[in-house]
């Protein structure tokens, strides 16, 4: 397997066409050395990104990443890590959370010292905050790269006219924009990246780090209405997941998917993740994996992107959207 490279939307970073993202399993979901085995097997396969945030196991996350890190001693400029504020760690108080730039300064600041870095190279604001202003948070971001905090800066879940705000924000004051987005994306999550985003690619350059392009399992084929226990929608507080992802429709269009993707000899996973891989707006597709095997099989839809002609491609447009 090779990994293949895409710029981050017209920022001059490169970064794998597949990542790894630490949410629900990092410090949760697996224990520190099967993380530890799953970030080898990912960088040994050309995995240069590493997606996190501060609420991801209130911090744990960064902290196992952060450790992980720093016993395998991989040179710095070989790999690319990333941290989110707004949801804060753990704290409810008004100033542990949001966009404002006291919580945004010292987010940074507690994600550098988990995941034990100089800087982060990409840095999300982690969803929209309607009580600061955009141009705050635009600032405040200009102002830790200036500071050699952050080297990019981006958005999570954000609309395109908030981002097209940010951007205006950022040209009246010559500042540094967002270059990035993080979207779900997948065969049933189509239209931010597809519709809401399109003028946007062209004009302010935006590039995507996708995440759950397997509808958080969904498209693994493996569900049932009944489901599996030890699933990820069946987590003990993901039942809004389960409620709007698991439906008898849905199961059924999955079955038509897998059959599709047997034809090109390959499996649903695989055959889903590459799908994703097939709109040139997707910088990087994060995937989430609690055991090497299941991370190790995923990776081959680097290459498997190349079965999808434009006949396959037009064969799932006509079940997705039946």
């Amino acid at each position: 397997m090779s990994m293949r490279y895409r710029r981050l939307g017209t920022s001059g970073l490169q970064v794998s066409e597949l990542s790894l993202g630490s949410w629900l399993t990092f410090g949760k979901q697996v224990g520190d050395e099967t993380a530890e085995a799953l970030m080898k097997v990912a960088y040994d396969n050309g995995i240069n990104f590493f997606d996190n945030a501060e609420i991801y196991s209130r911090g744990e996350s960064e902290r196992v990443m952060g450790r992980i890190l720093k016993r395998m001693e991989w040179p710095r400029d070989t790999w690319i890590v990333s941290s989110k504020a707004f949801f804060g760690s753990g704290g409810k108080q008004p100033t542990q959370l949001g966009l404002h730039r006291k919580h945004v300064v010292e987010a940074c600041h507690a994600a550098l010292d988990r995941l034990q870095v100089d800087y982060l190279d990409l840095y999300f604001c982690h969803r929209p905050d309607p009580n600061t202003p955009i141009s705050e948070t635009v600032w405040t971001m200009h102002q830790l790269i200036m500071q050699g905090k952050v080297l990019y800066w981006g958005t999570s879940e954000w609309s395109a006219e908030e981002i097209k705000e940010a951007h205006a924000v950022a040209g009246k004051h010559h500042l540094i924009a967002p270059v990035m987005e993080q979207p779900q994306y997948n065969m049933f999550h189509r239209e931010k990246v597809e519709s809401e985003f399109a003028p946007l690619y062209g004009t302010v350059g935006l590039g995507t780090t996708i995440w759950s392009p397997l509808a958080s399992g969904v498209l693994t084929g493996k569900h049932s209405l009944e489901g599996d226990a030890s699933s990820r929608l069946r987590m003990a507080g993901l039942d809004w997941l389960r409620e709007r992802e698991l439906n008898e429709a849905r199961l059924r269009t999955v079955e038509e998917l897998k059959n599709i993707a047997q034809s090109v000899g390959l499996t649903l996973p695989v055959f889903a993740i590459a799908w994703c891989l097939r709109n040139p707006h997707v910088s990087t597709v994060i995937l989430g994996a609690s055991r090497t095997a299941q991370l190790e099989e995923n990776l081959h839809a680097v290459e498997a992107q190349d079965l999808l002609t434009p006949a396959v491609m037009a064969e799932v447009q006509r079940v997705i959207e039946r």
